[in-house]
């Protein structure tokens, strides 16, 4: 890989494949969701060989260290060597998805309204609980 000097951090996050896009990787630095040294940044910081990102994606927070520069994006196995995850992070995520599948899908929310099938099992589930209404 040619070692670039200076890279934007939105171009680096986008070259190591935690976003599909330059666009998405600058929205989620802006809105917070990538802190150095435990501190907001902005898209054109410079990333240096050795800092300490926290990345949350979606419900996980990974915490890398960066390796190499690119502000070219390749392939997946490429971009794994431009960043190398702490060990801490990953017993974290590992744990948090452990946690995540064993609540099923009864922890899932949706932002959909229900169709009408699950509004009838809904309905059924109700008049069960609630038992006959008696006057």
């Amino acid at each position: 890989m040619a070692e670039a000097e200076k890279v934007r951090l939105d171009k680096w996050l986008w070259a190591a494949r935690f976003y599909k896009t330059r666009a998405l990787a600058k929205a989620a630095i802006e809105g917070g969701k990538v802190q150095c040294q435990g501190e907001r940044c902005k898209p054109g910081k410079e990333p240096r060989i050795g800092d300490i990102f926290q990345v949350r994606q979606g419900f996980d927070t990974r915490t890398v260290v960066v390796k190499e520069l690119s502000g070219q994006r390749q392939g997946a196995p490429q971009a794994q060597l431009l960043y190398e995850e702490t060990p801490e992070s990953l017993t974290q995520r590992e744990d948090a998805a452990a946690k995540r599948k064993a609540l099923g899908a009864g922890g899932v929310i949706s932002e959909y309204r229900p169709t009408k099938k699950q509004r009838r099992q809904i309905h059924r589930f109700r008049d069960e609980r609630n038992g006959p209404i008696d006057s």
